[in-house]
């Protein structure tokens, strides 16, 4: 496996004097700063769904790799013009796996099956259903142009050709189509292992009796299940309570076991905030004030040169927060680029009135080809992001929706999921 560089300990120190900072302004940061950061190896294509190429992958054969036939039919040379055409049939025939020996003669046809080579003297195939025959001739209506009904060599892919380049996210498609070509090993990046952190004295488990003053926590499970669909290995390090030294420990853990650590709450400049607290104390930490909606506050840093994002403790901050920032900073650490979500302009069917100074999203739907959001835009209220298949984003300005305005429109998808 190759070794790789990790990264500088300031990597996410702000500028002195920022105070807000825009999104646009902090997803450049973020691509600007971090590189990957995990090793690679080389593996059996047949395993390879949901890996990060390291390397692009060329074709080792063409495909086809000869010219053959896409029907079952008879093969002789040259077009047909209107009309009824006569053919002495050759002797033989030509299937997958076994082909025709010799050349077939211009006034001869042969029996051809589908996948079968194309035999010398040849080049247009007709289908079976389309030709009579009686005795040893047989009859064809024309016109039937030349080459018709044929699988040309390489007319999919030449040999040689580059597939797929570096940071290709390998799909079950991608495999049959590697392995059409020959390709039987590609060298692919490790999984990026995170580790998961919740912080907060409330937290308890979902298997567990909540007390009063108790709340489940929905936000390590849930960030669990996004990375897991994103193709990262998880390290579960569990709830841990408003202790500075418990969170410091849990940090050590983290950063021993992983290449990154997510933690959730515990990321402001509260009195319980061990999270930045403990960052801050190491030197390594940097608060991004991002002018988001929701969200804000935004804690990255190093710990133990592992990178270290602290996210709100609000589940739909968390979530949003995992989806913009996050998410395209994990896949730039794994490998995969600085992937940029993909978004459709499709017009509101709702009315909102926003102050100018930051980006919200908001969760949203299609309906029909309108575009509907959540009746609440509370931070916690978490089933907002079950009912939503996406997240509409408004920019920095003020403005005013009415419906039928454009709007942009992430869907889950765009987002890896």
């Amino acid at each position: 496996m190759k070794e790789v560089p990790k990264l500088r300990n300031d990597c996410f120190s702000m500028p002195q004097g920022v105070d807000w900072t825009p999104v646009d302004e902090a997803l450049t940061m973020l691509q600007d700063r971090l590189k990957t950061i995990v090793k690679t190896e080389t593996i059996s294509v047949e395993f390879s769904d949901g890996r990060i190429l390291a390397g692009p992958v060329r074709s080792r054969r063409s495909n086809p790799p000869f010219t053959n036939s896409a029907v079952d039919g008879y093969a002789f040379k040259g077009a047909l013009s209107a009309g009824r055409h006569c053919f002495s049939l050759a002797k033989g025939r030509s299937a997958a796996g076994a082909s025709f020996v010799g050349a077939v003669q211009a006034t001869e046809a042969l029996r051809i099956l589908t996948g079968a080579a194309l035999p010398e003297g040849t080049d247009t195939v007709v289908l079976e259903e389309d030709v009579l025959v009686d005795g040893y001739s047989l009859y064809i209506n024309g016109p039937l142009r030349k080459n018709s009904n044929v699988r040309q060599e390489g007319e999919d892919t030449f040999e040689g050709l580059e597939l797929f380049a570096i940071g290709h996210r390998m799909q079950p498609q991608d495999i049959g189509r590697l392995i059409s070509v020959g390709v039987s090993q590609v060298t692919v990046y490790c999984p990026l292992r995170v580790a998961i952190i919740s912080t907060g004295s409330e937290l308890c488990g979902p298997d567990t009796i909540a007390q009063t003053e108790q709340i489940f926590d929905a936000n390590r499970p849930m960030l669990q299940a996004i990375l897991k669909r994103w193709g990262m290995d998880v390290v579960d390090i569990g709830i841990v309570k408003d202790d500075a030294a418990l969170v410091r420990q849990a940090l050590n853990d983290a950063a021993r076991e992983a290449d990154v650590v997510i933690t959730s709450a515990g990321a402001s400049a509260g009195d319980e905030d061990h999270v930045s607290a403990s960052l801050t104390a190491a030197g390594n930490m940097s608060l991004w004030r991002i002018a988001v909606k929701p969200g804000r506050p935004l804690a990255l840093g190093m710990w133990n040169g592992v990178p270290v994002f602290g996210l709100p403790g609000n589940p739909v901050a968390a979530f949003v927060c995992t989806l913009i920032f996050v998410h395209p900073s994990l896949m730039q650490l794994a490998g995969a680029g600085f992937i940029v979500p993909k978004y459709l302009t499709l017009p509101a069917s709702f009315s909102k009135t926003k102050k100018a100074g930051r980006r919200e999203y908001l969760r949203a739907r299609r309906q029909g080809e309108t575009i509907k959001i959540f009746a609440s835009e509370g931070s916690g209220r978490i089933s907002g992001l079950s009912w939503a298949e996406g997240l509409v984003e408004l920019p920095d300005e003020a403005l005013e929706i009415i419906p039928g305005n454009p709007v942009k429109y992430f869907p889950y998808s765009s987002f890896g999921f």
